[in-house]
């Protein structure tokens, strides 16, 4: 599995790193908070690499891309994807999202409609309330020492510099310390052929898909039994569940060929 191409491009300011694999119809990866592209997508990278053009990319902050000293938003992130997208001279894709990756290929599809072809939405959220009990509470009591251990690994393996994992954990927790619920119009906005996937035992509750699924007019829905994004990646404790990330590859090949 090596990239057919990887570098940096500078975007609004900052240097962004991507990395491209395979051919064919362009499949953009927006992985989740304190990730990189490799983390939250390397299972699917060697599934779908054969079948798809796929464009990874690090966020501002995150894996190899610059930091920068502003707060994170997810319409920043989604400008940011749009410029670099608009430097690889891609004009139109489809877009996965992972965590808060999803909700950043939500302000894709909402603020770029132009450039957005297709989405999957994976394990994403749009009010505090979707949330688990008191996921938002412990958000703010959240200290560097409670990162999971695997993504403070991955991002100094990335990046061995200490005081860019500060700055990294500080703007993402910030990011969920200060969330304000979005409008419904933000998800009523997305006129494109659109997948939910969660896990029934996510982050946000099963309900809330349900909800978001109600609001995006084109859309379709997966509910896996499974945790945050372990239909797709290793678990945080390192187990890989090879089938179950098989069946969500193939309804995902399903709903982006059809």
């Amino acid at each position: 599995m090596e990239p057919k191409e990887k570098g940096y491009k500078q975007v609004n300011g900052i240097r962004m790193y991507y990395e491209v694999y395979g051919s064919g119809k362009p499949l953009v990866l927006i992985h989740g908070g304190g990730s990189s592209i490799l983390f939250d997508f390397k299972e699917i990278i060697s599934r779908l690499e054969k079948q798809f053009q796929l464009i990874g990319i690090d966020l501002q902050n995150h894996g190899m891309t610059d930091h920068r000293d502003i707060p994170e938003t997810f319409e920043q992130d989604a400008h940011d994807v749009a410029a670099l997208l608009k430097e690889l001279h891609i004009e139109k894709a489809a877009f996965w999202g992972f965590s808060n990756g999803g909700n950043t290929v939500m302000q894709i599809a909402h603020l770029y409609p132009d450039i957005t072809e297709k989405l999957i939405i994976a394990s994403s959220f749009y009010k505090k309330n979707g949330m688990m009990e008191g996921f938002f509470e412990s958000m703010a009591e959240a200290t560097l020492e409670s990162m999971p251990e695997p993504l403070k690994i991955n991002f100094l393996n990335l990046n061995p510099d200490f005081s860019k994992l500060e700055n990294l954990f500080e703007k993402d927790s910030k990011r969920m310390q200060t969330f304000e619920d979005w409008e419904d119009e933000v998800l009523t906005s997305i006129k494109v052929p659109t997948l939910l996937i969660s896990g029934d035992k996510d982050v946000m509750k099963p309900e809330h898909t349900v909800e978001m699924w109600r609001l995006i007019e084109d859309s379709q829905l997966m509910i896996l039994p499974a945790g945050h994004g372990s239909y797709m990646m290793a678990d945080f404790e390192g187990n890989t569940d090879h089938l179950l990330i098989d069946m969500t590859v193939n309804e995902v090949i399903k709903f982006l060929n059809h």
